[in-house]
Formats: structure tokens, sequence, C-alpha cells
């Protein structure tokens, strides 16, 4: 942590342009801040939030930008959606948001990999960026059986500019090894993050 702080300081009192904050760690969140974000995806406001994103993403896909704003990323292999921080949300509720699809996305059946957090400097804004990287379960190849990805990898990630919420980026890359099955359709894991029944 010493070495952030000194480039903090050295940028605050040396008069140079290569002198920026670039720092870069994993850590932790406490497991009652995860409970929370899951009875919270759970609760009315939670769902009302939820299905606000999902029916924006949807929207969003036929050229119509409502509030929040979403971007789709759409490619052979690569797929996703960010959400941009805006009413009804507020910064309680958008880290629940991002805490609450970290937790969908275990409940899948993915592994952590990992989890960080990265302060960068860009142009006179710190950047907070806490990044969760998911991957399908560990299996033992068999022989003449491909391997399942699931949809593929998972990054998550929420984006803080001066300290103020800015967006949450959820983006699945897809694996074309020979050795790994196709992917499963990624509507069909949106479906599921958002918890939506499309028979009731």
């Amino acid at each position: 942590m010493s070495n952030f702080f000194d480039d903090l300081f050295n940028k605050v009192f040396r008069n140079s342009d290569d002198s920026t904050v670039n720092h870069k760690e994993n850590f932790k969140i406490k497991e009652a801040e995860l409970k929370e974000a899951v009875q919270w995806a759970e609760s009315e406001d939670g769902e009302e939030k939820m299905n606000l994103v999902y029916k924006n993403y949807h929207f969003k896909k036929t050229q119509i930008d409502e509030t929040p704003q979403i971007h789709v990323l759409d490619s052979p292999y690569a797929n996703g959606f960010a959400v941009i921080y805006d009413f009804p949300f507020n910064d309680k509720s958008f880290s629940m948001l991002f805490l609450a699809f970290s937790q969908r996305v275990i409940a899948l059946g993915y592994r952590q990999v990992s989890l960080d957090r990265k302060f960068e400097e860009v142009n006179d804004q710190v950047r907070l960026i806490e990044k969760f990287y998911f991957k399908p379960p560990l299996q033992t190849p068999i022989q003449g059986e491909l391997i399942s990805q699931l949809y593929g990898n998972v990054t998550l990630e929420k984006v803080t500019v001066d300290n103020r919420p800015s967006f949450i980026k959820f983006l699945v890359t897809v694996y074309s090894d020979r050795y790994y099955d196709s992917p499963r359709p990624f509507d069909q894991l949106l479906d599921l993050l958002f918890n939506v029944n499309k028979d009731g």
C-alpha cells in the first residue's frame, strides 16, 4: 500500500506530467455485505431496479435509450452490457447491484478466480475499478467429450470516478478452443442473472 501513497504524494507535490497514480491490489468483500446484496436483489426495491435494467437492455437492442442508460456489446466472442449510474440508483443500490450480480454468477456454478481493485489517474481524475473474474468450474477431461464452458468467462466491473459511481460492466468472453463445447446462449444467462421467469 505504501507505493500507492508514495505515487499519490509525488503527484501532488511534484510538477511532473509523467507522475500518475496507478495502483492495483487484491481485496475481499465481507460476507455480511454479500448476504445483504443477495437479500436486496430479492427485495421489492432490488427486483424493481433489476427489472428496469433488464428492460432497458432490451430497449437498447432496439435502439431505444431509457434511464438508466445501457450500453450493449454483441459479438461472436464477447457479449455484455454496461449500466450507467443514474436515477433511480443511488450509491448504495448501485453497489448492491454490483455485488448481487457477483453472487448470481456464483450461483450458476462459476468459481471466483479473482477480485481486485485498481486506482488510476486519467485526465486529472482518479478512477477506481473494482473487478470480479469468474471461470467455469474445473473439470477433469473425459475421453471423447468436450469440456463445458457454461456461458464463457465472466468479468464484472464497477467503475467509480472521483469517488462518484460511473458504470457497472458485465462481460462474457467465450472459449474458441476445440477442447471446449459451444457456450450456452448469452440471452439465457441474462434471464438467469436478472431472475426472469419467461414462463410466468
